[in-house]
């Protein structure tokens, strides 16, 4: 039976205070913007970008949204086609991972043919490899890791899915299973390639079905990217601690801290006082202008048509007039004044 070992030491416990606190501002933020989807969007290219580009793929950021968007662009197929995998592989969790609670091994297999669809053999994708693999530091050659022999493969998988699966493993927190997860699945090297990401959408599927998709807005795969070293020397932590597992839960989880209070950030500078949430009974779903403008209320407590002007110089009167109208409307604002002395107010205030 497989048993993780670790402990929860005052950094595991202060990161995950920080993901919990980051967690409930974004997804009780009073006002969530119209273009939700565009956090969204910007979440799967970076996810898909940076989880590619840490295994070696050359792609710019600029030129995986393009291949997302479905846009040619001149590259190694191999890479191109990476990216495309990588983002079916990031819809499949979206869309069905969601939807089921036990773990399979089935599942794992799907994540893998997704990921190396028309880059390994078609026979190789979603099986078991059948040889002997050695990692290796691609700096001096050394080998820095020896996976389990091929024949401990589905015995190891196994013992971790039925420990996933159980009673006693759900009763550790979501997001050190997560991290748990991404580990054994790196250690166990399952199959012939691809490990890296199939581990690291495993880890995001059990964060994505046990409530910490956090309006999926973050990409954990970004933070890994631009800190390669610290994340396999965590990883590498494991096996010179001979199996403890700490060490790499806390560097998981504070990644997943730092990651979440930038979106934390992002939110609240797009958010207005709960109070307001309150008042328009629920959230409020704003452009993009009119979240400019809540913002510049938040900072100075009024706003006049000419501040408004000087703040969006690039649109007319009348379409920050109805902007202004519309946030009336939905009681976020207060008119003052009349004529060259209107003034807005934040309402409440």
């Amino acid at each position: 039976m497989f048993e993780p070992k670790f402990t929860i030491t005052n950094k595991i416990l202060k990161n995950v205070g920080v993901i919990e606190a980051c967690k409930e501002v974004i997804e009780n933020a009073p006002l969530v913007p119209a273009w939700e989807a565009k956090f969204r969007e910007e979440a799967v290219v970076r996810t898909v970008h940076h989880g590619t580009h840490i295994e070696g793929n050359e792609l710019s950021l600029a030129q995986a949204q393009r291949v997302i968007e479905g846009e040619r662009v001149v590259a190694k197929e191999r890479d191109v086609q990476e990216v495309i995998n990588y983002r079916n592989v990031i819809r499949y969790i979206d869309e069905e991972g969601r939807k089921r609670e036990k773990y399979t091994e089935g599942e794992l297999k799907k994540l893998h043919r997704l990921t190396c669809e028309r880059i390994l053999e078609k026979e190789k994708c979603g099986r078991y490899r059948q040889v002997r693999v050695v990692i290796k530091d691609s700096a001096t050659g050394e080998i820095t890791f020896s996976p389990p022999p091929p024949v401990e493969v589905p015995f190891q998988l196994e013992a971790f899915f039925g420990w996933l699966n159980s009673k006693k493993g759900r009763e550790v927190h979501p997001v050190l299973r997560a991290g748990i997860t991404h580990y054994e699945l790196v250690r166990i090297h399952p199959f012939l390639d691809g490990n890296g990401r199939v581990a690291r959408a495993m880890a995001t599927l059990v964060l994505f079905r046990e409530g910490y998709d956090v309006k999926r807005f973050f990409s954990l795969e970004e933070h890994y990217d631009r800190d390669a070293l610290g994340y396999y020397r965590a990883l590498q932590s494991v096996e010179r601690r001979g199996g403890e597992m700490t060490g790499w839960l806390e560097y998981f989880t504070e990644g997943l801290a730092i990651e979440l209070a930038k979106i934390k950030e992002k939110v609240r500078r797009l958010s207005i006082d709960l109070r307001l949430k309150r008042k328009a009974g629920g959230q409020i779903a704003l452009s993009e202008r009119q979240l400019k403008l809540v913002e510049y209320l938040e900072e100075h407590g009024q706003i006049t048509m000419a501040e408004a002007t000087r703040l969006i110089p690039m649109v007319s009167e009348d379409t920050l007039l109805r902007d202004l109208k519309d946030l009336q409307k939905k009681g976020i604002l207060v008119k003052r004044g009349v004529t060259k002395g209107t003034r807005y107010v934040l309402r409440g205030r």
